[in-house]
C-alpha cells in the first residue's frame, strides 16, 4: 500500500570533511552554484532534488548520504515505520523554518531519512 502523500527521495545529505573542497567537487559535478552557503552546510537544488553538504556530520554519527523521503506529517510515519520494525535513530527535530527531520534504520541497519516541511 503506498501513501499518495509521500513525495518520493528529494534529499540527500553528504557527510564532508572538508566543506570547501567538497563544494568545488558537487558544483562541477552539478554544473551549478549552490543555492545555499553557510559555514555549517552547502546546499543545491537541482532537477526537483535538494543535495546538500553536511561538514563535522561525522560526529553525529553520519558516516555516509542520506536519503530522505519527503512526507506530510513526519510523527505518523515514525510511528507507522516502527511498527513495522524500524528504530528511530534521530527523533524529530526541527531544522530551521519549521522544517522537520528524523532518521531511522530498517532492519538491515541502513539509515532512512525523513523529512516534513511545515
Amino acid at each position: 500500500m503506498s501513501d499518495p502523500a509521500i513525495q518520493g527521495i528529494k534529499t540527500v545529505l553528504h557527510p564532508v570533511k572538508d566543506l570547501v573542497v567538497a563544494k568545488s567537487v558537487y558544483t562541477a559535478l552539478l554544473g551549478i552554484k549552490p543555492q545555499t552557503v553557510s559555514d555549517f552546510y552547502v546546499g543545491y537544488d537541482i532537477a526537483g532534488q535538494h543535495i546538500g553538504l553536511v561538514p563535522g556530520a561525522d560526529t553525529q554519527g553520519m558516516s555516509a548520504p542520506v536519503t530522505y523521503w519527503h512526507v506530510p506529517d513526519i510523527e505518523a510515519k515514525l510511528a507507522e515505520v516502527t511498527a513495522a520494525g524500524a528504530v528511530v535513530r534521530n527523533p524529530a527535530a526541527d531544522v530551521g523554518g519549521g522544517r522537520l527531520i528524523a532518521t531511522v534504520t530498517d532492519v538491515d541497519g541502513n539509515v532512512l531519512g525523513l523529512l516534513q516541511d511545515s
